[in-house]
Formats: structure tokens, C-alpha cells, sequence
């Protein structure tokens, strides 16, 4: 692929692939990509055997790029312009679905899109390109919700420090770009030691989760492949990070009637009958191989289900370890 100023330069580089078409087994009839970014997983799928592949991206730049690479696939694949949270709104019975959680590599690597520390462009972050901004948020939000979304969301045990240089930066000149925003976080925190993440890392992430409502999507998301998928389907999802890790693990456990009771001394109550079949009981990360070939892989975990004929039934969210923000956003 050629790169141009609103495309990517490098080719994208699906992670995890091999495990996970080693995990799901036969490939065949109708399968989701809920997240089809640069169409690694997609075409992974339909050289695989895959009948129809529903390639589902909020991001209009994903689906731009569908229009070339997936041309010889003819009517095989199928472009959807959505959020995977509303994946079965779009296909039913299906026999599998992949999700890649997380900015892409693409994303990360146009500058204009905002998601990068390390490439000065606008302050955005946004997957859709709609709605508020990261800069929305860090130029208006009141500094203690600004605090509560890096440590919430990012997991940054120096948000309230970052959010005070924040406020008081922001009152001298808005924040625009990326690297304004990477400075006064750097500026924030101590040097980093050799082998350390980007100071900025953290808080970037955070900002990334709070514009894409990224856990909220998640949730609803895993609940929209228990009702797509058919008797027998899979799901199989990568995440990049310890909380989607949890909250897919949860999903599995809660669903699949592993979870147990908290309160050995509370009744135990009647469960629903397992929707899914886990079959992964520990989370798979990439090879020596893959790391060579794509060090961004290197956090990357893989979860896989399987399932049952059991009807879809509530799932509950506060049981799968998932971050709630109760502030306001701007």
C-alpha cells in the first residue's frame, strides 16, 4: 500500500492471527470482523474458508481502504460503517466472531488522527472522527473529572499532578496537538528509566478510552456477538491491555457459568444455563516469532469461546471489572 497523507505507509500486520485460527477450528459460512481496521483479520478469515466475512468499523478511513484491498473478494466480504456494539443489528446466526480491541496500528500511525505521542497532529482521538475531541476534554473538563479519567482509564497513579499542570497550562493557551499535550505530561513525571513506556503513554491511553467510550462499547459489544452468534459459533477477541483482558475473561466466566459465587455464605442462586463453552482457560500471547516480526504484539492477549444453544441472556456489567467514570465529560 501506498502511503499518501490520509493513509497508512506501513502494511498492518494482524496480530495474534496463527493462534487464533489455530483456537477456532474449521472456518467456515458467515463470520464478523467487528473491528476491521486494515482488513488483517478479515482476509485472515476468508483465505481460511470463510463463506461471507461482515467487516463492521466505526472508522470512515477503514472503510475507504475496504473499497481496494477487498475488491477480489467480490461478494464475499461485506463493508459495514457502525460500531461492533451494534454487530447484530447486522448479521444473525453466525459462525464467528473476531474482535481486535484498541487503536490500530494505521491509527497510530497518521499523525492527523491524534492518538500519538510521538507525532505532532491535532488533539482528537476519535474512531468514528465524530463527536468530542481529546482536546474537548482536556481544555474544558473540570480538573478533578480530568483526574478521575487518566487514573480510571489509564490506570496513571500521578493523574491528579498531571491534571493540575493540565488546568494551569490550559489557562495561559488551549491545547491543540498532540506533543503540547505529551510535554506538559512529561513534564509531570519523572524521567523515564531505559525500558520504560513513554511517560505519555498512560494518560494518552485514557483520553483514547473516555473519547471512544471504549469500555462501554466493549461491554455492549460482547453482549451483541452472544446474540449474533449461532449454536456451536465463535468468539474470539484480542485485547492490548489488563482491563479489556479482565473484562473479556469476565464476560467468558460470567457467561459460560464460571463465576461462581462472592459470598460463600449467600444462597446460591439459581444460574442460567452456560451461553458459551470457554476454550481458552488462559489467555494466549503472541511467539517469539510474531514479536520479532511486530513488537507492538507484545501485550496482546487472546480469548476464545465457543457457543452453546443456550438462549442469550442479561449479562452483568458490573461483575466484569469494568472502569466506571461518574463525572462529567464536556
Amino acid at each position: 500500500m501506498t502511503g499518501g497523507p490520509n493513509t497508512p505507509s506501513a502494511p498492518h500486520i494482524p496480530v495474534l492471527l496463527r493462534p487464533l485460527l489455530k483456537e477456532v477450528g474449521e472456518i467456515s459460512g458467515t463470520w464478523i470482523d467487528g473491528t476491521l481496521g486494515a482488513g488483517g483479520y478479515t482476509r485472515g478469515l476468508l483465505e481460511a474458508g470463510a463463506d461471507l466475512v461482515i467487516g463492521i468499523d466505526q472508522d470512515p478511513l477503514a472503510i475507504g481502504m475496504a473499497a481496494e484491498w477487498g475488491a477480489p473478494y467480490g461478494d464475499r466480504l461485506k463493508v459495514v460503517q457502525d460500531n461492533f456494539a451494534n454487530m447484530d443489528d447486522h448479521a444473525e446466526q453466525v459462525q464467528g466472531v473476531v474482535l481486535d480491541l484498541g487503536v490500530s496500528s494505521m491509527q497510530l500511525d497518521l499523525a492527523e488522527r491524534g492518538f500519538s505521542f510521538l507525532r505532532d497532529g491535532p488533539l482528537d482521538m476519535r474512531m468514528s472522527q465524530q463527536g468530542l475531541t481529546a482536546a474537548d476534554i482536556v481544555n474544558e473538563a473540570e480538573e478533578s473529572d480530568l483526574a478521575d479519567i487518566l487514573f480510571l482509564y489509564g490506570e496513571e497513579r500521578a493523574s491528579r499532578r498531571i491534571a493540575k499542570n493540565i488546568v494551569r497550562a490550559r489557562a495561559t493557551a488551549p491545547f491543540e496537538t498532540t506533543l503540547q499535550l505529551a510535554e506538559v505530561i512529561e513534564k509531570s513525571l519523572p524521567r523515564p528509566k531505559p525500558g520504560q513506556s513513554h511517560p505519555a503513554t498512560r494518560s494518552f491511553q485514557a483520553l483514547r478510552i473516555a473519547v471512544n467510550d471504549e469500555y462501554g462499547a466493549l461491554a455492549a459489544g460482547l453482549e451483541a456477538a452472544e446474540r449474533a452468534l449461532a449454536p456451536g459459533g465463535k468468539l474470539a477477541v484480542v485485547t492490548f491491555h489488563s482491563v479489556e483482558d479482565r473484562m473479556v475473561k469476565r464476560f467468558l466466566q460470567q457467561r459460560g457459568g464460571k463465576s461462581g459465587s462472592a459470598n460463600r455464605y449467600a444462597p446460591q442462586l439459581e444460574q442460567e444455563a452456560p451461553a458459551f463453552r470457554i476454550l481458552t482457560r488462559k489467555a494466549a500471547g503472541p511467539d517469539e516469532e510474531e514479536l520479532e516480526q511486530n513488537p507492538r504484539a507484545r501485550s496482546a492477549r487472546l480469548r476464545v469461546g465457543e457457543r452453546t444453544e443456550a438462549p442469550a441472556g442479561a449479562v452483568d456489567r458490573g461483575a466484569l471489572g469494568m472502569p466506571v467514570f461518574k463525572g462529567k465529560l464536556p
